[in-house]
């Protein structure tokens, strides 16, 4: 499964990639890094190709059932 992830540390909280999201899975948090909600985040990497830091990414990420 993917998903975006975001490097806090690359990231200038700019909203590019928040506003690019089609599943509004992205919010500014604090005013300063973009947070990716995982449960709405279909890892399509439309923000991964807007962020103009480079800080998102795509990454596939193991299913786990809860046991």
């Amino acid at each position: 499964m993917k998903r975006a992830v975001n490097d806090r540390k690359r990231c200038v909280a700019c909203g590019v990639c928040a506003l690019q999201c089609p599943r509004e899975a992205i919010v500014i948090e604090n005013g300063c890094w973009a947070a990716v909600d995982l449960k709405k985040c279909v890892g399509c990497g439309i923000c991964e190709k807007a962020c103009p830091a480079g800080s998102i990414r795509v990454e596939v990420m193991e299913v786990t059932d809860g046991k």
